[in-house]
């Protein structure tokens, strides 16, 4: 039995768009053409694939069990296309990069135009979330890498990790509503106080949580929201005191409220993370080169975090 590849595109195309003609638009090809492919792989298989209704179409339970074949098959044959572009010193397929909030003024935009200057044929799809689902994600195979908030428990074994920055949680506020001596902020000032700050998705809510629990003290949020720029707009109306990311490019812009760092310290690291338990693919590997060349060459944090963590390929 041979199955060519083309059919099972034009499989695909008919099961995903549910109609022979919206498959043969999506494929530039005639509607006759895609009607043979199918008649030709239903008699390479000896079973019929589509159960014809009066108005459109259905897998049959056939067609169902071919599809998640036909679109790993399809996946690998690009996927091996991609190795072999990038042998030849062209790089191309898809790089899927997931990202929590607040990078914008990092390395990570610096790296995707890099990428995409060298590298155009790679098509990025970028995808916004919180730490625990882009993680879930990554080790799903769903996404190529993510930046996240470091965990507080150990990453699984088959994730690797590069450092984009180090950072520390800052309590924000009007010093007209709310009075606070010294330079830091202690966490026991925050009893009592309206607190503005993550909610439990996002991943620097357990780090929060748990330097209050160090600390003994319970920590109580009144208006839990991840977005820092949120956060920033409601302490600046005075319903109570903002703890975020000191680094957010949000509290550039707030220079009309004070900014203090929480005693203890409340730290915590982004990072990057990718599968290491299978071979990158063409798109990954190129990206993380150029991680890793924007450390080394100064682009990346000061403190050199991100340097040399990444093996290079």
């Amino acid at each position: 039995m041979f199955v060519e590849l083309r059919a099972l595109e034009y499989f695909v195309a008919v099961a995903e768009e549910e109609s022979f003609t919206r498959a043969a638009v999506r494929c530039h090809v005639t509607q006759p053409s895609i009607s043979q492919q199918i008649q030709s792989l239903e008699r390479e298989l000896g079973e019929q694939l589509f159960e014809r209704l009066p108005r459109g179409i259905r897998l049959s339970p056939g067609g169902r069990v071919l599809l998640e074949h036909a679109k790993r098959a399809l996946e690998a044959a690009a996927e091996a296309k991609s190795e072999f572009s990038a042998r030849a010193g062209l790089v191309t397929g898809e790089l899927n990069l997931g990202t929590v909030s607040g990078v914008e003024r990092t390395v990570v935009p610096v790296v995707l135009g890099e990428l995409h200057a060298r590298f155009p044929g790679v098509k990025v799809t970028l995808a916004e979330d919180t730490s625990a689902p882009l993680l879930n994600l990554v080790l799903q195979g769903r996404l190529d890498a993510a930046v996240i908030a470091r965990p507080l428990d150990e990453l699984p074994a088959q994730v690797g990790s590069a450092t984009l920055l180090s950072d520390r949680l800052m309590a924000v506020f009007d010093d007209e509503r709310f009075s606070f001596d010294g330079p830091t902020i202690p966490l026991l000032a925050l009893d009592g106080v309206p607190v503005i700050s993550y909610a439990p998705s996002s991943g620097l809510r357990p780090i929060l949580q748990c330097a209050f629990e160090s600390g003994g003290l319970a920590l109580h949020v009144d208006y839990a929201v991840n977005d820092t720029r949120l956060q920033v707009a409601l302490a600046r109306q005075g319903v109570g005191v903002a703890v975020c990311a000191g680094s957010d490019p949000a509290l550039l812009d707030a220079t009309d409220l004070v900014a203090r760092p929480l005693e203890p310290e409340v730290r915590y690291d982004k990072i990057l993370v990718w599968r290491t338990d299978q071979t990158p693919r063409a798109a990954l590997r190129a990206f993380l080169r150029l991680w890793s060349d924007a450390f080394v060459d100064g682009r990346g944090q000061s403190n050199g975090a991100g340097r040399s963590e990444i093996p290079r390929q």
